[in-house]
């Protein structure tokens, strides 16, 4: 089905690594022009070129940390600068450690602040004048299924998250009589096909979220489909959200996609 996407300015934040890879894939294959702002400009070209293979009309690369205002001010203006203007902006970069909380510091706190809330909030701002001017645009956010019923390890995190799904939800009160929808997708566990779609700054690099398949095969029966997520699971949603022709009436909503580990109405 064509989602009328093809030429659209999107941005992609963690563009090049898990989720964020698929997500910028899905875009190329949808003929879109794509930035990708991540921290790792090394992986994040890898994938803009297998973007340009795939069909994006466009795929360039900014280095950008969402944490700081103004390297999310820059990365936005490359966007505008070479593409016109700016469409879609998918919030995606998020990082965790998994810890009981009475394990953690408030330097751990602070920066899981900053990169799961704290971003969201930079990228945000940043492409809203934009979108107003345009008086259309979209904007998804990357929370989690943590983020809407609790998990043990991700107190801070899922914290964080859930301050997202509450953001995103007022901004696109604030925001619909422009035209701009905003939404949320939360996945459950999703786990890379494999090695070469993680950079090397993702956080499933590291080896306190690396799931033998023994542990992922037990997870996965706890789910009712049987099966854990993969990074396509979680682009599909997104580039659903990111269509006015299949989604031009959706915003403020949050939707799990989990394999049904979260059925939260």
């Amino acid at each position: 089905m064509d989602l009328d996407l093809k030429g659209k300015s999107v941005i992609i934040t963690g563009g090049g690594s898990n989720i964020g890879r698929a997500i910028t894939l899905g875009f190329a294959k949808e003929g879109a022009n794509i930035t990708i702002a991540d921290i790792d400009p090394g992986q994040a070209e890898k994938v803009a070129e297998e973007a340009r293979k795939l069909g994006a009309s466009g795929a360039q690369v900014v280095k950008t940390d969402v944490t700081d205002y103004d390297s999310v001010g820059k990365m936005v203006n490359a966007a505008r600068e070479k593409y016109g203007r700016i469409d879609v902006l998918v919030n995606n970069v998020g990082w965790d450690r998994l810890m009981f909380f009475t394990k953690t510091t408030p330097d751990l706190w602070e920066q899981i602040i900053k990169i799961n809330f704290v971003g969201v909030l930079n990228c945000t701002k940043q492409v809203l004048d934009t979108m107003i001017d345009q008086n259309e645009g979209a904007i998804i956010s990357i929370s989690s299924d943590a983020s809407r019923q609790g998990e043990p390890t991700e107190a801070v995190y899922g914290g964080m998250k859930a301050a997202v799904n509450s953001f995103m939800k007022t901004i696109a009160k604030e925001n619909g009589r422009f035209g701009i929808r905003c939404n949320v997708v939360c996945p459950g566990i999703t786990v890379s096909e494999s090695p070469e779609e993680l950079g090397e700054k993702s956080m499933w690099s590291t080896k306190d979220v690396d799931f033998s398949e023994d542990q992922l095969a037990k997870v996965a029966k706890l789910m009712p489909l049987k099966k854990i997520g993969r990074p396509g699971d979680i682009a599909g949603a997104v580039l659903y959200f990111a269509s006015n022709k299949v989604a031009g009436h959706a915003t403020g909503q949050i939707l799990s996609v989990s394999g049904g580990y979260s059925m939260i109405g």
